[in-house]
């Protein structure tokens, strides 16, 4: 369902997630010509672009994978991850609701990954924020938080829920509430933190 959206259509440039959940979306972007960005797992090395022109066809499900994103792909930088820009974001959900609520896998990777995009102004509030679920994903209600990624479309197997109005979407990385652990693990954190002059108080 998701390839039958304008957004989608449109799009030149899609950040999708690393999860297996999500990996029929990845070589059908490349398929379709897009330039794939990826999250590397936890964040650990920042992240991947997959360039379809640079990838032999045959090698697109391979290149689809973690691994093969590795191999087939290459590491992209802040800045140029800046210059390329993302018109569309596809995330995975554990649930979502139909105000665009959503509930990952408690690790909060996917509202790094977005807060990480909109510091550096490679999205913007009106990127679109979309998910791929089963239909037993959606529930009726989920609590939301002001540092949660909230989705505009949610995509089954069986329907399309464009959520309105639009959820509001944290305008960056709330550094205050962003746990030690987590800037001390990712380096590309760090080097943002620098960038935007953050004096963060870690102490162990």
């Amino acid at each position: 369902r998701l390839f039958t959206l304008d957004v989608w259509r449109r799009s030149q440039v899609v950040k999708v997630n690393p999860d297996s959940p999500q990996k029929p979306v990845r070589p059908a972007a490349l398929r379709q010509g897009k330039l794939l960005v990826m999250a590397t797992p936890r964040l650990r090395q920042g992240f991947l672009l997959l360039d379809p022109n640079r990838i032999p066809s045959y090698l697109y499900e391979k290149a689809a994978t973690i691994r093969g994103a590795f191999q087939l792909g290459k590491p992209i930088s802040l800045d140029e991850l800046k210059s390329l820009g993302v018109d569309l974001i596809v995330t995975g959900s554990v649930a979502v609701d139909r105000r665009g609520n959503r509930v990952g896998k408690g690790e909060g990777y996917a509202e790094l990954e977005y807060g990480i995009a909109r510091e550096l102004g490679i999205v913007s509030e009106e990127t679109p924020v979309t998910t791929t679920v089963h239909d037993l994903q959606i529930v009726d209600s989920i609590p939301r938080e002001p540092y949660d990624l909230t989705v505009d479309i949610i995509a089954t197997p069986t329907k399309l829920v464009k959520v309105e109005p639009r959820p509001p979407k944290p305008s960056g990385i709330i550094w205050e509430l962003l746990p030690c652990e987590k800037l001390r693990e990712i380096p590309v954190l760090q080097e943002l933190a620098k960038r935007s002059k953050v004096e963060k108080s870690c102490r162990d």
